[in-house]
């Protein structure tokens, strides 16, 4: 794992954080609401054994408010409405946190808000690269949504940028019901205006859901990233080291539900992300990513996904995303590929 680490640390050093707050955006005004949401609007082709399947749909739906409060206080609010996500065809809350924002350097908020972990997580999902995130993020990010309480401070003009916070550990809207709680962080470190590196941990406990368990969960998570933008390129990289004890969650992602499983895991994965903008609003992508779900079995677990496409902007508020991902089981591939077209609007 240490070695992997400092592989992408040394690449990154080698070869610039988009500054983001735990929403999507930031309030434009001093006073007022401001109204603010996307629709991304998708067809999926999958390629499977015999039997290929297509269907459109959204793959999100959200709408949200945003404000500042004089003098020092502002709000965001966000929803989910796309019927494809979390049990079917309802509206639930993904985002809603308050924060004092009086010092840069040592903001606090409070509420509900992703977890301060990786680049891929991180990145506004309306601002990534590739359609869907990688497998290993929305896996080992979860829950990638919770309660709790975060300080955070920097900026994309500051050497360093840091963000801190003590959460539930329990997910989107589940209460917490026992006395533990997460610790998650994010330090990124940006010596060039084109270049940055970064690391982010997590470590919690919570009761186990088995009741002839004694002993709490456990779950630790390590993570490095990079980022590189020039001449046009913008180059990606991220590892993520994780280790459940007791239990670990399955799936989830971004509006997803994970499925918890009983047993203890070690899990890795690894992904690195190319593309160039081109003249005329055209971004041409390319990601490959791998993920060893149970590191005991050896290579015998590992997935490879191999994502190529493009972006087109119409505008500065619609974006049109092509892709096709490729994916190769180590032991035992089966087929598998999507085609995926997603239209998005941002308002």
């Amino acid at each position: 794992m240490l070695r992997k680490l400092l592989f992408i640390l040394s690449a990154a050093c080698l070869l610039a954080y988009n500054a983001q707050a735990q929403g999507c955006s930031e309030p434009a005004s001093d006073e007022g609401v401001s109204v603010f949401g996307y629709l991304q609007a998708q067809y999926d082709y999958g390629f499977a054994e015999g039997d290929n399947t297509n269907t459109f749909g959204f793959n999100r739906s959200r709408i949200g408010v945003m404000g500042n409060i004089p003098y020092d206080f502002s709000y965001y609010v966000l929803v989910e409405t796309s019927p494809f996500k979390k049990d079917g065809p309802k509206a639930y809350l993904l985002d809603a946190f308050i924060t004092y924002k009086r010092f840069s350097f040592a903001k606090v908020s409070l509420g509900s808000f992703k977890s301060p972990f990786g680049q891929e997580l991180g990145t506004p999902c309306h601002s990534l690269y590739t359609i869907n995130r990688s497998k290993f993020v929305n896996e080992l990010t979860a829950p990638d949504r919770d309660m709790g309480l975060m300080v955070l401070g920097g900026s994309d003009t500051t050497l360093i940028q840091y963000s801190v916070a003590l959460m539930n550990g329990t997910g989107l809207l589940v209460k917490d019901a026992d006395k533990y709680k997460d610790v998650v962080g994010r330090v990124l470190v940006q010596p060039f205006d084109w270049m940055h590196v970064g690391g982010s941990f997590r470590v919690g406990k919570a009761t186990s859901q088995d009741e002839t368990v004694t002993e709490p969960d456990e779950r630790t998570r390590w993570g490095a990233e990079f980022e590189v933008e020039k001449y046009g390129f913008l180059v990606q990289g991220e590892y993520i080291w994780a280790e459940d004890k007791g239990s670990y969650l399955v799936g989830g992602g971004c509006g997803g539900d994970p499925e918890l499983v009983q047993g203890s895991v070690e899990r890795e994965g690894l992904s690195i992300m190319a593309l160039y903008n081109l003249t005329y609003n055209f971004q041409p992508v390319i990601k490959y990513e791998n993920y060893n779900s149970d590191l005991s079995l050896g290579n015998n677990n590992m997935e490879h996904i191999t994502t190529v496409g493009f972006n087109y902007f119409f505008n500065e508020w619609t974006r049109l995303q092509v892709n096709y991902e490729y994916k190769a089981e180590w032991a035992n591939e089966i087929s598998n590929d999507m085609i995926m077209v997603q239209l998005q609007v941002r308002f």
